[in-house]
């Protein structure tokens, strides 16, 4: 039941706009909804620099990394950090740039179809219990605005860019997502 006149922003969440966003194309039914891992730099906590790629706004010289990434243009619907905090950066409603070259189930171009959610960790650190609680929170809440994303339809990075990419990665516990989700169904 998507809202016809609903903005896409969530409630109870911190909201930062970012310019890396565009409409999705007409009559496109959402439902797919992507998990990632994102650290800035690799393997470092907290910080501002999640936030300051989503805007574009991340110096160069603030870490060797950087150098690399900071002309990306990209954005992700929403982000969990690692105390659980939520910070959306796009409507969900709108395409947000997150997937890139991506497949699922046959249908290319994700990011058309799809909501994505970055958890801030990596492949090799696991997620907190925190992270766990609310990803599974915001996924039933974005079920009630897009019933078509059911919990077959949930797919890591890696899923739909093999090869190209190992996101959320190997220590994220989806076996432990699910039991969350029967929990609050």
């Amino acid at each position: 039941m998507s809202l016809p006149n609903w903005s896409g922003w969530l409630d109870g969440v911190r909201h930062c706009p970012s310019p890396n966003q565009d409409d999705r194309p007409e009559s496109c039914q959402i439902d797919l909804l992507v998990i990632h891992g994102i650290s800035l730099p690799p393997d470092q906590y907290g910080g501002p620099w999640i936030d300051r790629l989503f805007l574009n706004q991340l110096p160069p010289d603030a870490h060797p990394y950087f150098a690399d990434i900071h002309r990306l243009r990209v954005s992700t619907h929403l982000l969990i950090r690692r105390d659980g905090e939520r910070v959306q950066y796009v409507p969900l409603t709108r395409r947000a740039w997150h997937a890139g070259q991506s497949c699922f189930a046959g249908r290319e171009c994700c990011n058309d179809y799809s909501i994505g959610i970055e958890l801030e960790g990596s492949d090799t650190t696991p997620y907190t219990a925190s992270q766990y609680q609310v990803l599974a929170q915001t996924i039933r809440e974005i079920q009630t605005y897009y019933p078509t994303i059911s919990d077959e339809r949930i797919t890591g990075h890696s899923d739909i860019a093999p090869g190209r990419k190992t996101d959320p990665g190997p220590a994220f516990d989806w076996d432990y997502l699910k039991r969350l989700l029967a929990q609050n169904h």
